[in-house]
């Protein structure tokens, strides 16, 4: 029986066979730890968990190199918020929401309060699912202009922030890396902020999900698009990553859906063939074979929610009132609703 290589990146080529070996897609350092965990012990990977009501927190810090290898993540610190009822638009929760995620956001801006921050919002406005990066952008409070040209409207505790969507490589032309690194050499900010969606594991922690992270961020990565990535080695400055996952792979969610009917089977037809012949398989192996049948005819899609188009409004506004208060240690929430439109 044929073994299906287990990583936590899009699909590779396997060096021994010439053949493309599927693996489970997630921008998601939680998921990825979940998924090498299953397999083997991870050292050099710190984490802590603290809840509050309806948001559960989990911190993940990779520490060495070889943890990094092992989880498929790059070095450094991951910040997750889960928040499963944020589907349900409770407009309480959002601020909730957006007042926990700005105080994680704090640790990780380690710029003092004269500094100029550029947050770039990735991804495609026309597509739906991708649109996160370039909404937030629209509902920031940016203040450089003002800095240079109405100093005096300034008051303490507000840095000077600039923002751009620089749209994909199939909109400009342009690899969205290139545009970034003339920005950062022209203005040269003290630190770069990037929003985008990502693709998650599991489907629950679509549309429900925060990550925050200082690894930098590699665009199309979770669809199997990389671009170059957006990192401190690439830009000679501190980046902060923000990512909310919007898409998760159908041979996921064909594997996940199997794995409910075989269990139905089993309890309506004990003993049922079925549950025999897929019992020899992993829960890994599984969803490789299921995208091996997929992809060769297309129909390996990456799937998201009928709502994500209310899901999507909610988040960036949920996200930009986040960043506006981290960003801003001299604005308060309620400051930020009515600055966040």
């Amino acid at each position: 029986m044929q073994r299906f290589k287990n990583i936590s990146q899009p699909s590779v080529v396997d060096e021994n066979s010439g053949t493309e070996s599927y693996s489970v897609r997630t921008d998601l350092a939680i998921e990825a730890h979940e998924l090498q965990q299953a397999q083997s012990d991870i050292r050099g990977v710190e984490i802590e968990t603290e809840d509050e009501p309806q948001i559960h927190i989990t911190r993940i810090a990779v520490k060495t190199e070889a943890a990094a290898r092992q989880i498929g993540k790059l070095k450094g610190n991951y910040t997750t918020l889960e928040i499963p009822d944020l589907r349900k638009k409770d407009p309480e929760l959002q601020v909730r929401v957006a007042e926990r995620f700005a105080k994680e956001l704090e640790a990780f801006i380690k710029v003092p309060e004269k500094a100029i921050v550029l947050v770039i919002g990735l991804g495609n406005w026309n597509v739906t699912p991708d649109a996160i990066g370039p909404l937030v952008v629209e509902n920031l409070f940016v203040t450089r202009h003002l800095f240079s040209l109405m100093p005096e409207i300034i008051d303490e505790g507000f840095r000077s922030v600039c923002a751009l969507a620089p749209g994909v490589l199939g909109i400009t032309g342009i690899e969205t890396s290139e545009i970034v690194q003339a920005i950062v050499e022209r203005l040269h900010p003290d630190l770069v902020v990037a929003v985008d969606a990502l693709a998650a594991r599991s489907i629950d922690r679509v549309n429900s999900t925060i990550q925050i992270s200082d690894s930098g961020i590699q665009p199309g990565a979770g669809v199997g698009n990389r671009r170059k990535a957006l990192n401190k080695e690439t830009l000679g400055v501190d980046v902060v990553a923000i990512g909310i996952p919007t898409v998760v792979d159908a041979a996921t969610i064909t594997s996940d859906a199997m794995d409910v009917l075989l269990k139905t089977l089993e309890q309506r037809v004990p003993g049922n063939g079925a549950g025999r012949i897929f019992d020899q398989f992993d829960s890994q192996e599984k969803r490789a074979l299921i995208a091996e049948v997929l992809q060769p005819i297309g129909n390996n899609l990456m799937v998201t929610p009928k709502e994500i188009d209310e899901f999507v409004d909610d988040i960036a506004h949920v996200v930009a009132m986040g960043v506006n208060v981290a960003m801003h240690p001299g604005m308060s929430m309620e400051d930020a609703r009515e600055l966040t439109h």
